[in-house]
């Protein structure tokens, strides 16, 4: 019965190493430039691969990459298919109802895109009788879909950036939605067929990752992580990299919020902490 014990106790501690070893999974949209996109030989680059990898290093984890359409992130997060959404995703009031944020590591705002020999779009109103194309589930699909009737424009949602980009230089829509670094970015691939319009849309938010409800741990693990990489400098080094200039001072690529997640959203720990950096 001893040695039965010792074996089952040694079972035991096998099984919880096995676990400790067992890679995470992020999940990102690999069509979402510059963030995360297809490189040659195979495999995704981009601003927020480069993040993941340096996140793995800090929690001494190894992280597995997932590409897919960022529709189907949360879906496969809260089927436990992955463990986290590492593509910048936009956090809204709504969104932190239902998961759980690290603290943010980008701000971002609406930004819109306009063939190059198109008229300028400068407010609300000029975007009325306009196709818009964007991402479907994304933050600027929710907004559009919402704001659609009131400003007189139609939504074309597409399953990647790309497509709802290209819908934009064929011809098939009018205006391109999208966040800030990825409307610049997409401008300057677009090899002067499109340039960004004057009009933006504001609203305070930030990127930052997202978790299943119930997992607080790895919400807060990465989150320190974030922290420590804010506080070295890998993390606005990153932002040059892929932005081509610097991070704005007090943004949120070098802002260190207190507790876990983003301030003044739901599921927002207070608690106070000094992350363990490497």
């Amino acid at each position: 019965m001893k040695r039965i014990a010792i074996t089952l106790v040694a079972a035991a501690f096998a099984g919880a190493a096995l676990a400790q070893d067992k890679p995470l999974i992020a999940g990102v949209d690999g069509t979402f430039a510059p963030h995360a996109m297809p490189k040659l030989g195979g495999g995704v680059e981009g601003f927020n691969v480069d993040l993941i990898n340096e996140i793995a290093k800090q929690m001494g984890k190894k992280i597995e990459i997932f590409a897919g359409q960022f529709s189907g992130l949360i879906p496969a997060m809260n089927a436990g298919q992955i463990s986290f959404v590492g593509a910048p995703t936009t956090v809204t009031p709504e969104r932190a109802q239902n998961l759980l944020f690290s603290e943010g590591y980008l701000n971002t705002f609406y930004a819109f895109v306009v063939p190059a020999n198109a008229a300028d779009v400068k407010t609300l109103e000029d975007l009325k009788g306009k196709t818009i194309s964007l991402n479907r589930g994304s933050a600027y699909d929710k907004w559009a879909q919402e704001n659609a009737a009131k400003h007189g424009f139609k939504v074309e949602s597409f399953g990647t950036n790309a497509d709802s980009v290209q819908a934009l230089i064929s011809g098939r829509a009018d205006v391109q939605m999208s966040g800030n670094t990825v409307a610049a970015y997409s401008v300057l691939k677009a090899n002067g067929q499109t340039k960004l319009a004057t009009l933006k849309v504001d609203q305070g938010l930030v990127w930052g990752a997202a978790f299943r409800k119930d997992d607080p741990a790895l919400r807060n693990a990465v989150d320190e992580a974030i922290e420590c990489l804010k506080m070295n400098g890998t993390l606005p080094r990153l932002y040059e990299k892929w932005f081509g200039h610097k991070a704005p001072p007090g943004s949120a690529t070098v802002t260190v919020y207190p507790g876990y997640g983003v301030p003044g959203m739901a599921g927002h720990d207070p608690k106070e902490h000094t992350p363990s950096c490497k």
